[in-house]
């Protein structure tokens, strides 16, 4: 496999194979302790895309996790979420931690159940690994005590109860998870603090050039400028302020609007294309939404 290859493994049976895990126990959810995993050997970079969802809970591995701008050791309880489809990669340097828990689950496990459809509203899938949940000792426990009944019911005889007792755990293993994410933002709050004000400049920025020559500014510019991932920016935005990062945006852009609406002879249609807009209705359709009027209806004010 040549290094820009990248290794799809689409079901469980695939990925245990690959793992050295032998056979899962049931064909769409797998659980196993990091301290049970064959040595791994990596030799070259490996690029892997996974059909399934994965979350992991790490301890004693010697490796870091970032988490904005700041290093954390993975010696501390981290859990990781990952969504299917996204890229992985394993390196020949990465340690693999020596205890912890990995849950694996086909989307096809959900079908039928509410929670298909509530999972795609935990972002955390959609985060990236620098982004990942420290746990505090407390925390730790609590999702310890989740892993392992997660843990009896696979190992568990299948019945006619099984997939609901499996699916609830799950849902109550995601919803401490976001509680615990939402402990984090504020926990973090100096940190997350400082990336508002750096994401706050650079919006600034953005707009003291026209937006002509880059169009309208989008939350994946802004991530990727603070080496976070979109909903990652989003959710800890809202956090702080109320407001995601798209309707942070948006309200920088009617403050600039206004201010050239208010103080320069500009058209609408050259406003708009400061701006980034590439056709002024566009604009004027925009501004009116937010702000229940026309620009022109709201020039009049000031003339």
């Amino acid at each position: 496999m040549r290094p820009t290859d990248i290794l799809y493994i689409k079901n469980l049976h695939q990925y245990y194979a690959a793992t050295g895990l032998g056979k899962p126990r049931h064909p769409l959810i797998g659980i196993y302790n990091f301290g049970d995993l064959p040595a791994i050997s990596v030799d070259a970079g490996i690029r892997f895309m996974l059909g399934f969802y994965v979350i992991t809970i790490k301890y004693k591995c010697n490796c870091k996790s970032v988490y904005g701008q700041t290093t954390y050791d993975y010696d501390e309880g981290v859990m990781g979420f990952f969504g299917p489809n996204q890229v992985m990669g394993i390196d020949p340097e990465m340690a693999f931690p020596e205890d912890g828990w990995c849950l694996v689950f086909h989307p096809d496990f959900l079908q039928g159940y509410d929670l298909s459809r509530k999972i795609r509203n935990y972002h955390f899938f959609n985060y990236s690994v620098r982004e990942a949940l420290i746990l505090s000792a407390d925390e730790e426990r609590d999702m310890e005590e989740l892993f392992r009944k997660i843990q009896k019911e696979i190992g568990r005889p299948i019945d006619n109860f099984s997939q609901d007792v499996l699916v609830a755990q799950l849902e109550l293993l995601l919803t401490f998870s976001n509680r615990y994410y939402n402990r984090q933002f504020i926990t973090r709050k100096p940190i997350n603090n400082q990336l508002l004000t750096r994401f706050e400049a650079l919006l600034d920025d953005y707009f003291k050039t026209d937006g002509r020559n880059e169009g309208l500014p989008t939350v994946s510019y802004f991530a990727e400028k603070l080496h976070l991932s979109g909903k990652y920016l989003s959710d800890m935005l809202k956090q702080l302020t109320g407001l995601t990062a798209q309707q942070h945006i948006q309200e920088k852009i009617i403050e600039i609007a206004k201010q050239q609406l208010s103080t320069t002879n500009l058209t609408v249609s050259e406003i708009a294309y400061r701006l980034g807009f590439n056709y002024s209705q566009s604009f004027n359709k925009f501004f009116k939404d937010k702000t229940a009027q026309t620009p022109l209806a709201f020039r009049t004010h000031f003339n």
